[in-house]
């Protein structure tokens, strides 16, 4: 809209009606899959472990995931980078919902989908060597019975150094809020470890199958 042109309450109304909510641009999206499968009718979580080469997060434990492309959304995303990483396809996978999107210091928003798996997909995994070194499951009832040590961790800002305080306090120095963010880390389980970010989102999914409320 021009700025020259007076702006009229349908103007608002024409721009915001049927609006979707979205993230604020600073934020780096991603989306993962807490992928669940049964096997010899007991239930696991897949994991992956990253490869070793990689620039970012190299070893560590994560769920399939990667960044949301332009035009796409959360779901497509995350079904999207499990065939590519693992070779799951989607007709193999059942999007039962979406878990809590979780956000951190650094500037990361993270959505996350609860899909169940077929077993029979587990037989014709393809790991992508560019990202994915091997993948392992996890029982269920071993995840809901190892509680995570939850360690905080404080985020404290720190202003640059031209920041107007003469225009928002007068001049006067200014209280900034300090935060903590939670790490979880798991009990180790045969050599891996489970922390960080995919440490919450499986502790908030078992959370949420024992009926309470998530402390991370």
């Amino acid at each position: 809209m021009s700025l020259d042109k007076k702006l009229k309450i349908s103007d608002i109304e024409d721009i915001f009606t049927g609006n979707e909510a979205g993230m604020e641009d600073f934020f780096n999206e991603f989306s993962v899959l807490l992928p669940v499968v049964e096997r010899n009718g007991r239930l696991y979580v897949l994991y992956e472990l990253r490869a070793r080469h990689m620039d970012v997060q190299p070893g560590e434990i994560c769920f399939p995931g990667g960044k949301i492309e332009a035009g796409e959304s959360p779901k497509d995303c995350a079904l999207r980078e499990t065939r590519e990483e693992i070779g799951i396809p989607e007709e193999k996978i059942k999007v039962v919902s979406q878990l809590d999107m979780m956000v951190n210091y650094s500037n990361v928003a993270m959505y996350a989908f609860l899909g169940i798996v077929e077993e029979s997909a587990l037989d014709h995994l393809v790991l992508n060597p560019d990202e994915v070194e091997e993948v392992f499951l996890v029982p269920i009832e071993w995840l809901m019975e190892n509680e995570p040590q939850i360690y905080w961790t404080n985020v404290v800002p720190h202003p640059p150094e031209d920041f107007p305080y003469d225009k928002v306090t007068g001049g006067e120095p200014y209280k900034w809020r300090h935060g903590k963010a939670p790490v979880p880390v798991y009990p180790e389980f045969g050599d891996k470890v489970i922390w960080g970010f995919t440490g919450r989102i499986t502790k908030r999914f078992t959370d949420m199958i024992k009926g309470g409320k998530a402390d991370v």
